[in-house]
């Protein structure tokens, strides 16, 4: 199973569920009592300079992951090719405890840039209507440098409570997945994937504020409030601070739960957001009548809206060994039919973590997921059709009808050293981008992990 595992200078999901059900309730106040580990970088200690500075409270960190994908058979253009995208990230940790005495705060920054290309939108799916997943998460929001974390996090009432404000992105905190798997379908916070427009995923940050509260030992409640500013995606406001092209904010609000079952832990999220800034219907025009009939702008719609949940549960431990075993994990998103072009999404896998004596550290994985397009789109994309008189799919002007796209992944993580992991993987997507027209796809992927 998949969690969260603190490194000096960023936090970036990895796999041991336990790591991170351990760090839930109260993730920033645990970093300060972070021991450094030389062993988890590929420079190492520096000379013993590294763990001189984290003890002094600073550390830094430099990850890098690149991700290669084929298509071996089917998908829009058959023609063979191959892609690889990549992320570079630069960050820094501050413990203000021991830099200043400031009890229970750190700052963080983090600069990212990703490169490359992508396999999904000219090869497995018909461009014009584009895949609704990717077989390459590390691709999107702008192959650029950006700024993606700027924080300030502070806890209280003996760590109980905690907030955070600065420039980061809402899945940080809330809807919060591990990223492992390579197609994006099974990586990160899902509700972004399928509400982007108002909902940015890393690398992407903009401002924003974090509350939460811990209810108990296993529970707590957290609500956030983020700018919604598209002009933050561009590529070159990578490094915008000053707030303008702001058409509204983003509240998340969410319980977290993280039990022991049978002495295993487990981490279970409920929640809901809800965003200001103005969105388009899908299929009604602006004066009520169905889009393609009236022509002209979408009826605009003053709010859009969302809900998930999250549930990650390891099942098994092996030889006593709590860091392995068998691990499952389930996501399933509905967003505002109104509005957004996905109105559900569905997720579910397994992990298996130290599946051989020989390996303890590698981890197998499975997963399959079904992206449910919004039946007013399909019924819009029909319309237009009729009333264009186009009933031939190849034909240039015809509007692919979409549906539902499934994505399944297989993959085994060769953990080769502390700083090394490679992931070997296999994708099948069937009805690329929701179209039923376009032939099933089978992907080769290959996933690396660095830390420096």
């Amino acid at each position: 199973m998949k969690s969260v595992v603190k490194r000096a200078g960023f936090v970036r999901p990895q796999s041991q569920l336990a790591v991170c059900l351990v760090a839930g309730m109260g993730m920033q106040g645990a970093s300060a009592a972070d021991t450094f580990d030389a062993s988890q970088y590929a420079l190492g200690d520096w000379g013993g300079l590294r763990s001189e500075l984290s003890h002094k409270g600073y550390d830094f960190s430099v990850e890098y992951v690149g991700e290669a994908a084929a298509n071996l058979r089917g998908g829009y253009d058959k023609d063979h090719t191959a892609r690889y995208s990549d992320q570079l990230a630069l960050g820094t940790k501050l413990d203000l405890q021991k830099i200043a005495g400031w009890d229970d705060a750190i700052f963080q920054l983090t600069i990212t840039e990703r490169s490359g290309r992508n396999l999904a939108n000219d090869r497995i799916s018909d461009p014009r209507a584009g895949m609704l997943s990717t077989p390459q998460e590390v691709y999107g929001r702008g192959q650029t440098w950006r700024l993606t974390q700027m924080w300030l996090s502070k806890g209280w009432l003996d760590g109980a409570l905690n907030v955070k404000f600065g420039q980061f992105g809402e899945g940080e905190d809330f809807n919060t997945f591990p990223c492992d798997f390579q197609n994006n379908a099974f990586c990160g916070p899902q509700a972004a994937n399928w509400a982007g427009s108002v909902w940015y995923n890393w690398p992407v940050a903009q401002w924003g504020l974090r509350v939460k509260y811990a209810l108990s030992s296993e529970v707590y409640a957290q609500v956030g409030a983020f700018e919604v500013n598209p002009s933050n995606l561009e590529t070159g406001n990578g490094f915008k601070l000053s707030g303008s092209g702001t058409k509204g904010a983003l509240i998340p609000v969410e319980v977290v739960w993280s039990p022991k079952v049978n002495g295993l832990p487990g981490e279970y999220r409920l929640g809901y957001y809800y965003s200001s800034a103005k969105a388009a219907d899908v299929y009604e025009g602006a004066n009520g009548e169905p889009q393609p009939l009236s022509g002209g702008d979408f009826r605009s719609h003053g709010s859009k809206h969302g809900a998930w949940i999250v549930a990650q549960q390891q099942l098994t431990s092996r030889g006593g060994d709590a860091g392995r075993g068998l691990s499952a994990f389930f996501n399933a998103t509905v967003h505002d039919r109104a509005t957004n072009l996905v109105d559900n999404f569905l997720q579910a896998g397994l992990v298996y973590k130290g599946l051989f004596d020989a390996r303890p550290l590698d981890d197998l994985g499975i997963g399959i997921a079904r992206i449910h397009v919004n039946d007013n789109v399909a019924k819009g994309a029909r319309m237009a059709n009729e009333l264009a008189g186009l009933t031939d799919y190849d034909d240039p002007g015809f509007m692919p009808v979409r549906h539902s796209e499934w994505d399944a992944e297989v993959h085994y993580g060769f953990v080769l050293t502390p700083w090394f992991t490679v992931r070997p993987n296999l994708q099948y997507v069937v009805h690329p981008g929701g179209v039923k027209e376009v032939d099933n796809a089978l992907v080769a992927g290959l996933k690396f992990i660095t830390k420096f």
